[in-house]
């Protein structure tokens, strides 16, 4: 097996005219593109970005565009070929990415659909989960859905695409083990107890207490509690810093070792010395990897195959990114904390923001990620750092018909001015008011928010609850709801009278999935909005409390209840749709996979399904579920 190119390609942005490629590489190299009845395209230097970022690593962007259009609604099987600078021998596809066909075929394809007529999507993908991977779900699913009418107009990623604050043991040993293989830099690190990467990685404490190497002085406590340790949460769930990711190197390798099967195959199988404490949950971890690294040609297929976007939310960084104004304050006003989100930050933009919009990387970011690249020092890599701190380009918006409105709910936040310890609003005034501003005129928009807009309203008083106590962090108290100023701004959005009359919101975050359909009380039913959340493709809620969660809900927050006249809801008539199979009453389904969406021409939502390893699970429409029958037969099936 040819193991030059070691990730990819992803097929990243494309439409008619454009289309956008990222992969990894172990060498330095040409490409060129070869499509049906056309010359071979070769990339020239602008069109080709390629960072080093080891001795034998590079990332490589590869950004087309095309004089003569594509075919709309039409397969095209590509050959993206690569050759040494050295040499004149072009290696097709058919030759290093023969697994990345589908059966019976031997170039991997694309199509570009005249309209976003459906679309993937979903968040959370956590590899050493016992969940099974949705986005093996998903390939298996477009195994048999290949034909150009069906194929999805894109996949949606949205946020938590890896786990850098939650990392199992044997992912960590495959990560260092390929910065090893790799020789991906290193970095020296200010602030902490540890000078550099080599002595980090060195350290008996980097495997399941890493916490420890802090510092240790009484004005480091703060640090220690809200950003590297986690917040311990007895409501809902427990974050794990104990091999929480450091170095830019540990990032990139995690991506590499994500995406692509090719990695693992170049690692030796060797444990860490370990404590016997951390054995146990050494080899329990190890046994949930296996089937994660088994499904990965799969996935490194279906990534060749779809348009695949991405935006981050808090565990592509560090879980409670940016919560309040106080984890700021303490998370920046620190080296070694700004460091660590710093270097998430650029692997991110590296293997993710890049894709997303490569214009908005063109200036500023572009020109100091290759000067870090050219010369790998300290100064280099905080001049980047400063500069993606200070970004305001993450968000981004993709002009197909409906067109799609990707939110960063991260880096511009309403901060609290009262108190810096309540959470803050997922986006301030700019940004809503920018975000109104790509709505104007617009028949229907598809918003793609990390956090879901409506959520389960008695989980959000729940989280309300621990703010008026003063502990957001214990409960993860990030909703749109939780700050005033956003959640009156982005209400009103949706009744303004020049944006759009349907809206569907595509969500993750929260480990489960569900589907609202929301109207505004005298508004005559417009604008009508759809809140469909699909979480987690790897992850799933604690199934007892959610159970828990979700009936107290049904018996206090339902449509017609009371208490919805207490909330910020209570201009909305919320109505949500059961999924199929599931017990009288039951709203939320709690199956790792992917979601579906497809969408009619005034881009109402017309099938919505959660595609699992187990099968297909639809969302019914609300008036079905109001039939004495169905909800007999969905007992029968439930039991």
């Amino acid at each position: 097996m040819d193991f030059t190119i070691l990730a990819g390609p992803l097929l990243r942005r494309a439409d008619a005219s454009r289309l956008v490629f990222w992969l990894a590489s172990r060498e330095r190299l040409h490409f060129r593109l070869c499509l049906p009845d056309r010359a071979p395209l070769l990339f020239s230097e602008e069109q080709q970005q390629q960072i080093r970022v080891g001795k034998s690593c590079f990332i490589q962007l590869l950004d087309l565009p095309l004089s003569d259009p594509l075919p709309l609604d039409s397969e095209i099987s590509y050959d993206l070929q690569w050759c040494r600078p050295d040499e004149s021998h072009w290696h097709s596809m058919e030759e290093w990415g023969r697994e990345l066909s589908f059966d019976g075929e031997t170039l991997p394809s694309l199509v570009i659909r005249s309209r976003l007529d459906a679309m993937l999507h979903g968040s959370c993908r956590k590899p050493h989960h016992a969940a099974p991977d949705g986005l093996v779900a998903a390939e298996r699913w477009l195994s048999e859905h290949r034909e150009p009418a069906q194929r999805p107009a894109l996949l949606m990623m949205s946020g938590d695409q890896i786990y850098a604050d939650d990392v199992a043991g044997p992912m960590l040993t495959a990560i260092h083990q390929l910065i090893n293989e790799l020789g991906l830099y290193s970095e020296q690190l200010e602030g902490a107890t540890v000078a550099d990467s080599e002595t980090l990685f060195a350290n008996p404490l980097s495997y399941y207490r890493r916490h420890e190497l802090l510092p240790d002085t009484q004005a480091n406590l703060p640090l220690q509690k809200r950003f590297f340790e986690g917040a311990r949460k007895p409501i809902f769930t427990t974050s794990s810093a104990a091999n929480h990711l450091i170095t830019l190197s540990e990032m990139l390798a995690m991506y590499l070792l994500v995406w692509s099967p090719v990695p693992w195959l170049l690692l030796p199988d060797k444990r860490p010395a370990l404590d016997d404490e951390f054995t146990e949950r050494y080899e329990r971890e190890r046994g949930r990897l296996v089937p994660f690294v088994e499904g990965l040609p799969a996935v490194r297929r279906l990534m060749a195959h779809l348009p695949t976007m991405m935006i981050f939310d808090d565990h592509d960084v560090t879980d409670d990114w940016n919560l309040t104004a106080g984890w700021e304050q303490t998370a920046y006003g620190h080296p070694f904390s700004r460091r660590i989100i710093g270097n998430a930050l650029v692997a991110y933009m590296i293997c993710q923001g890049w894709g997303n919009d490569p214009d908005a990387f063109a200036g500023n970011p572009s020109a100091m990620l290759r000067a870090w690249s050219e010369q790998p020092d300290r100064e280099h890599q905080d001049q980047l750092i400063n500069c993606l701190l200070k970004f305001d380009g993450w968000q981004y918006y993709l002009d197909t018909k409906p067109r799609v409105l990707v939110l960063d709910t991260r880096t511009r936040r309403w901060r609290s001015e009262s108190n810096l310890n309540r959470p803050s609003g997922l986006m301030d005034w700019e940004a809503l008011t920018e975000l109104q501003g790509e709505m104007l005129n617009q028949e229907a928009v598809v918003v793609i928010s990390p956090t879901p807009v409506f959520g389960v309203k008695l989980i959000e008083v729940i989280q309300k609850i621990f703010t008026w106590l003063g502990k957001p962090l214990l409960v993860d108290a990030e909703n749109w709801m939780a700050h005033k100023g956003t959640a009156n701004v982005i209400v009103n959005i949706f009744r303004h009278a020049r944006t759009p009359a349907n809206y569907v919101i595509l969500s993750g975050d929260v480990h489960y999935s569900f589907m609202y359909d929301i109207k505004v009380r005298q508004h005559g039913g417009e604008p009508h909005i759809w809140q469909i959340t699909s979480s987690g493709i790897k992850n799933e809620f604690p199934r007892r409390l959610l159970d828990v969660l979700d009936r107290l809900n049904r018996w206090l927050y339902a449509p017609r209840s009371p208490l919805n006249w207490l909330t910020r809801r209570r201009k909305l008539r919320i109505t949500p749709h059961s999924p199929v199979g599931a017990a009288r009453g039951e709203r939320l389904l709690n199956r790792a996979g992917i979601g579906y969406v497809r969408f009619n021409e005034a881009g109402e939502p017309v099938c919505v399904q959660q595609i699992t390893s187990e099968g297909v699970v639809d969302f019914i429409e609300p008036e079905t579920q109001a039939s004495p029958v169905l909800e007999q037969q969905q007992g029968r099936q439930a039991n």
